[in-house]
């Protein structure tokens, strides 16, 4: 049976300033899966993350994470067992060395030497960073620092690994090399993903199911394919299906009947559209 790693169950959460963030959401993410908590700015999206990792408390309901709840009984085991890459790569980036910066979690651990070494060696290779040992993060480029705090968590070992927009600021090839890289790392261990984000044409590389925000409820959840073909959430949270989907919708509707059906969320997806409904119609046209 597959365990459930994260499960949030009517949570709500207030500011102190009285701004409710999250109310009544339900979240659940079982071990291995790729979800994607989709919402546009304000939507509550990194106060979830918050209650996920354990730093913020609800202030209603209750969040368990790997089986555990986030309380303060927990919270080192559960820090320790959860890779957080916050969404300003600055705010985790913070020694005088890149080597420092992943060390130091290590260190606190208690780990010996050689194991710290180890570790440390294997997330810069993981990420493509293998000589910038040295380096000073402020030196890096915004791709760069973004792999930098994956390494750091991923040197950690977790269970989890939690992204807070993480394509945000990246020019196109290091947004593309953030998905390799995301896709190997899921793809070669037993790891949970759960991604936030607003860019839509980023989720259905890296996800398979979504939950959607919307000013701190879930308006709809789900795998891709039915998410974003629900224009009517689409619409009410101020955000879009894929570049691709939103095409063919309009190649339907320019027709004036449906040509392809299932609509593609990916170039890949839509290339295998086109191809069938070509075998189809050259059919229909020379049988």
């Amino acid at each position: 049976m597959t365990e459930m790693v994260i499960d949030v169950k009517d949570v709500r959460y207030v500011y102190p300033d009285g701004f409710v963030a999250l109310d009544g959401v339900n979240v659940r993410v079982l071990e291995g899966e790729r979800v994607a908590i989709l919402g546009s700015n304000g939507a509550g999206k990194s106060t979830l993350l918050m209650l996920i990792d354990g730093l913020f408390k609800p202030s209603k309901g209750a969040v368990q994470v790997l089986g555990m709840p986030t309380d303060d009984e927990n919270f080192h085991e559960i820090r320790s067992r959860i890779g957080f890459v916050f969404q300003d790569p600055d705010d985790q980036l913070f020694c005088p060395t890149l080597w420092d910066d992943i060390t130091f979690g290590l260190l606190n651990m208690g780990l010996y030497d050689d194991e710290v070494v180890r570790r440390t060696k294997d997330a810069l290779r993981i990420v493509g960073l293998e000589g910038y040992e040295e380096k000073a993060p402020h030196h890096l480029s915004v791709g760069e620092k973004k792999k930098a705090t994956i390494a750091i968590v991923l040197a950690m070992k977790p269970d989890v690994l939690i992204l807070d927009e993480p394509t945000a600021n990246l020019d196109p090839k290091s947004r593309v090399g953030l998905i390799r890289l995301i896709n190997r790392l899921h793809e070669g261990g037993e790891i949970t993903l759960v991604v936030a984000t607003h860019d839509v044409d980023f989720v259905p590389m890296v996800a398979d199911r979504a939950y959607v925000l919307d000013k701190g409820k879930v308006l709809a959840e789900g795998y891709l394919e039915d998410v974003f073909s629900n224009f009517k959430v689409m619409e009410e949270t101020g955000l879009e299906p894929p570049t691709i989907t939103r095409l063919f919708k309009l190649l339907n509707r320019s027709i004036g009947r449906e040509v392809i059906q299932s609509l593609p969320l990916t170039v890949e997806q839509a290339l295998y559209e086109i191809r069938q409904y070509l075998v189809v119609r050259s059919k229909i046209v020379d049988p």
